[in-house]
């Protein structure tokens, strides 16, 4: 019996020195990317800090946890050309490089959206709207030089972005008002001559409603009509505690598969706070509302359980239907790597604090981590 007890003994110290055997050890290492090979892409938008390689800390959690990336801001056409013909590159480029060197699946966000947009982009010196000539032209050049500066690198572009009301019906951007509809057509176009190898898609926030799902996908169904390469919409996933949907989430998700292409969820964050006003999931960035003590509840940190509880399940059921349609889902980007740096924190609000990432305020896995990563292999 002694015998054995020591045998035991010098085993367990062994594997102890070792790092424990290999089960545990590839538990403890065991990460996002890790977590869904043959299923999609788990990405992250990168902010400034973590570009120039500022935030070391988020940086490490991006190489660790992450295989594909996207710019937040600076690939945005009122950066990226704030004054006609003058193209700024200094932080695309090395969002670029970090995403070649770290073998990244990197997208370019975005061509054409009607806000971050420079004014520029649409009037003339005397301030007056430009002509639908000129305003083509001046998207066709901001849209080859971008593109092609990347061509081959970037892997898949948000061409337009935020064209559709929640009713189905056009937004009435200085895009659509000078050009007309076919300011979309003419994006993708602009897009795959530029770069033919590369993805393209369509992004939306509250794509989930009826009517501007179904507007979507007649889009879709329009642009493939024509022979416009179109592969996927991007579902942003600004989500809720109080909405959207299970339901409707799915519906929005199969409706857009069933339309030939594939799926992105590409702006991922569940705010735990509650709604600014009853039923508001608007991700529109000209929304704010006033600051009220009682709509920033955690200023302190301190979220109960019940409430982090609550928040917990909701994520885990959002990845189990993304897993659920993987087929169709080809990347799971989260808008942001902590919440640190989370655009939730100001918006629609300026001054309140949100937990709406997967990784908390000192860059360390939330226990949700966990339970996502074992959802793959059930």
């Amino acid at each position: 019996m002694k015998k054995m007890k020591y045998s035991s003994f010098l085993f367990a110290l062994v594997v102890l020195l070792s790092g424990g055997c290999d089960g545990a050890k590839e538990k403890q290492h065991e990460t996002l990317k890790d977590a869904f090979p043959g299923q999609f892409y788990i990405g992250t938008a990168l902010n400034e800090w973590q570009i120039t390689g500022k935030d070391t800390a988020a940086v490490k959690v991006v190489k660790e946890q992450f295989n594909a990336i996207v710019a937040e801001n600076c690939m945005k056409s009122g950066e990226i050309q704030p004054e006609e013909g003058k193209f700024d590159f200094s932080l695309a480029d090395p969002f670029v490089d970090f995403g070649e060197k770290n073998n990244l699946f990197t997208t370019g966000h975005c061509l054409i959206w009607h806000s971050q947009a420079p004014r520029w982009f649409f009037t003339d010196s005397l301030g007056n709207d430009v002509s639908r000539e000129l305003l083509i032209q001046r998207m066709k050049t901001h849209i080859e030089t971008v593109v092609g500066r990347y061509k081959g690198r970037i892997k898949g572009w948000d061409v337009v972005n935020e064209a559709i009301m929640e009713d189905g019906s056009f937004r009435n951007s200085k895009f659509y008002q000078i050009i007309g509809e076919d300011f979309i057509k003419l994006a993708f176009q602009f897009a795959h001559e530029a770069d033919p190898d590369a993805e393209l898609y369509y992004n939306d926030y509250n794509e989930w409603y009826p009517g501007k799902r179904d507007a979507i996908v007649q889009m879709v169904k329009n642009l493939k009509a024509e022979g416009i390469r179109i592969d996927a919409v991007g579902m942003q996933g600004h989500i809720g505690l109080d909405g959207p949907s299970l339901d409707d989430y799915e519906a929005a998700i199969t409706a857009y598969a069933s339309a030939g292409v594939n799926v992105l969820i590409t702006e991922l964050d569940l705010s735990i706070l509650p709604s600014s006003k009853p039923g508001d999931l608007s991700a529109d960035i000209a929304t704010n509302f006033e600051y009220r003590k009682e709509i920033n509840p955690y200023a302190d940190g301190l979220v109960p359980q019940e409430k982090q509880d609550e928040w917990d399940a909701r994520m885990v059921d959002f990845f189990k239907l993304f897993l659920k349609h993987a087929d169709a889902i080809s990347r799971v980007t989260l808008w942001g790597v902590s919440d640190r740096g989370s655009w939730k924190n100001d918006f629609p609000v300026r001054g309140r604090t949100d937990y709406p990432l997967l990784f908390d305020s000192d860059y360390q896995p939330k226990p949700v981590v966990a339970k996502i990563i074992e959802l793959t292999k059930e």
